[in-house]
């Protein structure tokens, strides 16, 4: 007997969800900057443009970053989510979501955190948010990264400042109704007219031609809104294409920057290995002349040095004195690369000095043929107690192979200078660069001995994505079978896999090479003294201490 078969009816409550999404609480923000929380609920260290990796020292990095790219909205309401100083868990990343549901959620990403991060976008992107990421693994990989994770939206190559604030601005806007002009207050009228024309001026200054992107003639119709693919710099989905605009132009004046929004920032929880207390970044540089193969900055500011003036760096150091902090980074990837750019730093902090009473200390970054004596003594009458120097190795071949361009002689000389003005000395080491052999780790081990450094860290070489190294990597075949993004990590593990040496062997190399730098007196004074002077970092001392001894012992 035949069944009559009726005519399917479902119910529909999308109209119902869709109309709760666009009912936002009255704690929503605009745009959300977020440094999402751990992938194991360590301590990790990422910035604009930096990799990721865990952070073996304890350091927890101030996300200036995330601070400078918030000053440039003062017309919408921003905040700035560091889940990493107080190791937030997800669960509780998530319920914040929930609670200041952002209209954009912006994101930095790096290749050992990739699916962790991407959790964020997925979180995000599921209470509605449109997902923004930047950093150095979308930057080289942009592509290959929205095609994995379909909820990223939209990505920023480079320098993303100016990039973002242009995509919001489109976002938010419909084309051009033909009653704008190209008068800075009246592309944006939210904001303070000082404001807009400093805006007009950053994106002007780098392209002299630009024009706004929600001022564009729509002609795309299957792109919503039309006018995206102006965008320099912005990497967006066109149905199931994916499109990578012309690269945008550096920015031209860094001064033209607002000051980054420290007060966003959990300041008093970021903490470094002999600073007590809360201390902050100050970015005085971006873009680095070396050439070394390994280096990020190849995919991120490139070979050419743009510099705040000294007033411009010394009016945020007066704004973090206000907010209560007297301990700073001066963060460049090579704070001494011009002398008189220092020179006038440190006169100025000497004039802080003299007219509020305000002792300011300070450490930064530098090689060793970036130095001279008079420079180093004016460095420590200013504040100045130690620098962090990528050394690398102690090899005279490798360092030529890296293309570093510095010698051990070179090495011995400007740490001596730096211990003769005073100053401390932090170094940095990579075992298992291209052509590596037992015999240079070893010569390294042994430099690094010889050398006055109060600090020093053996990172095992991470092949990221853009670098000379990479390229050389993948063009060898040393990349270990299956290798995922989250295992190109420079902290304790590696991938690489040399004829010569392999990934188990670099990392009991990358082992003994701390273990018999730190156990001997010198190091071993350095590390009481961290515990005597600050009696509260007793507690993360001690971890980071076991840890990395545990570590080191294999």
């Amino acid at each position: 007997m035949g069944q009559r078969v009726v005519t399917p009816s479902f119910p529909d409550a999308d109209t119902i969800i869709h109309q709760e999404r666009l009912t936002r609480p009255d704690s929503a923000v605009d745009v959300l900057f977020v440094n999402p929380p751990a992938p194991d609920g360590g301590i990790w260290i990422r910035s604009q443009h930096r990799v990721g990796r865990r952070s073996r020292e304890g350091m927890i990095w101030p996300q200036v970053g995330l601070a400078q790219m918030a000053a440039l909205f003062p017309d919408r309401r921003v905040d700035v989510v560091d889940a990493i100083p107080g190791r937030m868990t997800w669960d509780a990343f998530e319920a914040l979501l929930r609670e200041v549901r952002p209209r954009y959620y912006v994101t930095q990403v790096t290749a050992p955190t990739l699916q962790n991060d991407m959790l964020g976008v997925f979180l995000a992107k599921s209470l509605g948010a449109t997902t923004i990421a930047f950093g150095t693994h979308v930057t080289p990989m942009p592509r290959a990264t929205m095609e994995a994770y379909p909820a990223l939206d939209y990505v920023l190559r480079g320098e993303p400042e100016l990039t973002l604030r242009e995509l919001v601005d489109t976002l938010e806007r419909t084309t051009d109704d033909g009653r704008r002009t190209m008068e800075p207050q009246e592309l944006w009228p939210d904001a303070d007219p000082a404001f807009a024309r400093r805006l007009h001026r950053l994106f002007t200054a780098a392209d002299p031609h630009w024009r706004p992107a929600w001022l564009q003639p729509a002609n795309l119709p299957t792109c919503q809104p039309a006018n995206l693919q102006t965008i320099a710099g912005l990497v967006w989905r066109r149905g199931d294409r994916i499109v990578v605009n012309p690269d945008r132009p550096f920015i031209a004046d860094l001064d033209d920057l607002p000051l980054p929004r420290h007060d966003l920032l959990p300041l008093d929880q970021y903490r470094a290995p002999l600073v007590g207390g809360p201390y902050a970044f100050v970015v005085t540089s971006r873009g680095c002349p070396g050439n070394c193969r390994f280096c990020i900055k190849h995919v991120s500011y490139g070979s050419a040095v743009r510099f705040r003036s000294p007033a411009s760096v010394l009016a945020e150091v007066e704004q973090l004195v206000d907010l209560g902090v007297r301990k700073i980074h001066m963060y460049a990837d090579l704070f001494t690369v011009n002398r008189d750019h220092v020179l006038g730093i440190c006169d100025g902090l000497g004039r802080l000095r003299e007219e509020r009473g305000v002792d300011v200390r300070w450490t930064c970054n530098s090689r060793v043929d970036f130095v001279d004596p008079p420079m180093l003594q004016a460095m420590a009458d200013a504040g100045c107690w130690m620098i962090a120097w990528g050394i690398e190795s102690g090899d005279e071949r490798m360092l030529r192979r890296m293309h570093k361009g510095t010698t051990p002689d070179q090495i011995r000389r400007a740490l001596r200078w730096s211990r003769d003005a005073g100053i401390m000395n932090w170094g940095y080491f990579i075992i298992g660069l291209p052509g590596e052999t037992e015999e240079s780790i070893r010569r390294t081990i042994d430099v690094a001995k010889q050398l006055p450094l109060d600090i020093a860290l053996f990172h095992i070489a991470a092949p990221h994505p853009g670098t000379p190294f990479f390229f050389e990597v993948v063009e060898n075949g040393w990349f270990r079978p299956g290798t995922r993004w989250e295992e190109v990590d420079m902290d304790r593990s590696t991938v690489l896999d040399y004829p010569q040496l392999s990934a188990e062997e670099l990392e009991r190399w990358a082992q003994r090479a701390f273990r018999e730098w730190a156990l001997r007196p010198r190091p071993m004074w350095t590390y009481l003294r961290i515990l005597v002077d600050n009696p509260a970092l007793w507690g993360p001392a001690l971890r980071i201490g076991l840890e990395s001894l545990g570590w080191a012992r294999g």
